[in-house]
């Protein structure tokens, strides 16, 4: 089926990666007594890397060798103008925004972590300032301590930004317990989706370039994302904060109807077991209410998106990674399977679910 020519279309998950930063981010911006230690480009035999904490982690201006194949765009992702032009080369009209904080810059200081943070949050703000229409760049939080992750949520509300990622494997505790609540009550009162992202999770596949490892740990990594969505659900913070809504960035979509079934039929074996809080909504209802899920390229999943909620699937096109959709977009999505679903649902999925969520006009 294919899109006409005024449908638009809006990725939700792509991506601001720290080789496409500018280079004196950090060294303009952290606080003076941190600017030593922070985040810095240095000059190598194989040309300028980013160096933090005696650690050399990816070039500069380029992408690094074997994780991203694809074209080299070099800083484009990095400066409004020429991002806006190659979203206008794929027919996109606005993106979320991805931050590198919790993925990519795994800094060990939790000082230097949260400043780095407000550092880049700061940056991203004045990024999104160029088109608040077409770019939203999302905020990272401190994931080292719950009350430090609300203040900065609340900091960058008032700057504009229009959402929040927090690292699921930084924290103290798990993001679904006790101690959290204080930075899910932040959310609640800000009306922010929050957002986790795929990452890792694995205990025995590790991320070895060059070896079968490498494809056996990224084809099973969106499904890493179990326990946080269980989590999430059967605690009832969504329940009991109805202004909170939680992204999964990059999670798929094949593995969450069954997920959604084994919460429903556990919910109910051990209804008269629970003795701390019992969901008053069913685990269906929360998800349906509070949860959403983003997917690149899929067929199973997409064949599945009446079974997990037409409103609670946002396309993405991955931007500026090697495996993503760009400049192809459009094409892609005529001829993909969700096109089959009808032009009500791709219009929503691609385009209705996100503009609603992050407020795209």
């Amino acid at each position: 089926m294919p899109l006409s020519s005024d449908q638009r279309i809006i990725s939700a998950d792509d991506h601001m990666d720290l080789h496409v930063l500018p280079p004196e981010l950090f060294e303009e911006r952290l606080p003076r007594p941190l600017r030593d230690r922070g985040p810095r480009v240095v000059h190598t035999d194989d040309g300028p890397y980013w160096q933090v904490e005696g650690r050399l982690l990816t070039p500069s201006g380029r992408k690094g060798k074997g994780l991203l194949r694809g074209e080299q765009h070099g800083f484009r992702p990095g400066q409004p103008k020429t991002r806006l032009e190659d979203l206008d080369r794929d027919g996109v009209y606005a993106q979320v925004i991805y931050s590198p904080m919790t993925t990519q810059l795994r800094l060990q200081d939790p000082e230097l972590r949260a400043a780095c943070m407000i550092a880049y949050n700061d940056w991203a703000a004045e990024f999104g300032r160029a088109d608040p229409k077409r770019l939203v760049p999302l905020a990272s939080v401190p994931a080292s301590d719950p009350h430090e992750a609300a203040a900065e949520l609340l900091r960058i509300a008032k700057l504009g930004l229009r959402g929040a990622i927090v690292s699921q494997f930084e924290g103290p505790e798990p993001l679904f317990e006790d101690l959290w609540h204080p930075f899910w009550d932040a959310a609640n009162e800000v009306a922010l989706p929050i957002h986790v992202h795929l990452d890792s999770g694995t205990h025995s596949l590790k991320p070895q370039l060059g070896t079968w490892r490498f494809p056996a740990l990224v084809a099973v990594i969106p499904m890493q994302l179990d326990e946080i969505l269980a989590g999430m659900v059967f605690s009832g913070i969504l329940e009991r904060r109805p202004n909170l809504r939680f992204v999964m960035g990059e999670a798929g979509l094949g593995w969450i109807p069954y997920a959604i079934e084994r919460f429903e039929h556990e919910f109910d074996n051990y209804a008269d077991a629970i003795g701390d809080h019992k969901l008053e909504m069913r685990p269906s209802e929360v998800f349906e209410r509070q949860i959403f899920v983003t997917y690149e390229n899929e067929k199973l999943g997409v064949e599945l998106i009446p079974r997990i909620g037409v409103g609670n699937v946002m396309w993405a096109s991955d931007y500026p990674h090697g495996d993503s959709t760009w400049p192809h977009s459009r094409k892609a999505l005529a001829e993909s399977d969700l096109a089959r679903h009808g032009e009500e649902v791709l219009r929503r999925v691609a385009c209705e679910n996100c503009a609603a969520l992050y407020g795209i006009d």
